[in-house]
């Protein structure tokens, strides 16, 4: 993989106005006067049968480095933060550096690491609202979590339910938060290996009902593997109340097929065209039930929106459902805390 920069700013920006500029003093170029604006789509719009070739990758350069100030900074190894690590089989994405970074800014190096992000709920657990006295450093550890689960699916459900209390965090808000930071001491060496492979689209998705306590709403999570990479994962709180744990799980069905149809677009532009329905693995029999039912009850009323998107897709050849036992569902991770042996296998 090469790494390129580009001088320029607001590549993708169009101007169907005309706009009167000129050069600003000291960038002016005597050669090209009137030269103001490109855009990198028009300047790069050669599609190439093999893109993925050493000729054709040096054909799209010499297109681009004649529109814009290209540097080639050689073989990728950071970007973002993300180390890019090359090995026999391939490539592994990891934040390392942005972890043990973090736990020597928060203060954590002698700390005992945890075995798990996030401890299951207990049903005769106290709750604690005494205000946390620093809520700017919950938040910018909150928001450090954030970013290093980028490469972090491990983390993610733990660190989605400790930035939903950035606004008053709790001294138990703050526990929560030290119990993930004790988890990353542990795997800061985590990340995502990327190897060859099948090119397909695969998602498994679910949902935990009404879990948040605070105003029972259910939570939704998926996933997506293309052939044996994760690419693409999801938690997010419900925006409203299900009625019923059949309803929160259709949700989550809806939200994971449209996060599909983006991705198979996405891949048909990188020319990984998905010829076959990506298969949504789901563990809800009911939910599925629904999905595949073309008669439509009275009783499912409230999820009809989603019915009609969902059984849409089915029938264009969009996406495939497929059952599959819950212990092998593996969107459980994204969705609810789990002892040290579940979370492992997960």
């Amino acid at each position: 993989m090469l790494q390129l920069d580009v001088s320029n700013a607001f590549l993708h920006g169009d101007l169907p106005d005309d706009i009167y500029m000129r050069q600003p003093p000291g960038f002016e170029d005597t050669s090209q006067p009137n030269l103001v604006c490109t855009n990198l789509s028009t300047a790069s719009n050669k599609r190439h049968d093999n893109g993925n070739d050493q000729p054709s990758i040096q054909v799209l350069l010499a297109e681009l480095h004649n529109s814009f100030a290209l540097k080639q900074l050689g073989q990728i190894s950071l970007f973002l933060g993300i180390q890019v690590l090359r090995n026999s089989d391939g490539f592994f994405l990891t934040q390392e550096h942005y972890a043990n970074k973090l736990i020597q800014d928060a203060g954590f190096e002698q700390c005992k690491a945890a075995p798990t992000p996030i401890v299951p709920a207990s049903t005769n657990r106290t709750v604690n609202t005494q205000l946390f006295p620093d809520p700017q450093l919950y938040r910018r550890l909150a928001g450090s979590l954030k970013y290093l689960s980028i490469t972090r699916p491990d983390i993610a459900f733990a660190t989605n339910r400790a930035c939903q209390h950035m606004q008053q965090p709790t001294t138990q808000d703050f526990q929560n938060l030290k119990r993930i930071l004790r988890y990353v001491k542990g795997t800061s060496n985590f990340g995502l290996p990327i190897i060859p492979g099948d090119v397909r689209l695969q998602t498994f998705t679910d949902a935990d009902w009404a879990s948040d306590q605070s105003n029972r709403k259910s939570v939704s999570g998926y996933c997506t593997f293309l052939g044996p990479n994760l690419i693409s994962w999801y938690v997010k709180k419900q925006a409203t109340v299900a009625k019923s744990s059949t309803e929160a799980e259709y949700r989550a069905l809806s939200a994971a097929a449209s996060e599909v149809l983006w991705l198979r677009r996405l891949s048909a532009e990188l020319q990984l065209d998905q010829t076959t329905p990506t298969t949504i693995h789901y563990d809800n029999v009911s939910a599925i039930a629904i999905a595949k039912n073309p008669v439509f009850h009275a009783r499912t009323k409230h999820i009809e929106i989603d019915y009609h998107f969902i059984r849409q897709h089915i029938s264009t050849g969009d996406i495939h459902i497929q059952h599959l036992p819950s212990e092998a569902q593996i969107a459980d991770i994204l969705t609810k805390p789990f002892a040290s042996t579940r979370f492992y296998y997960l």
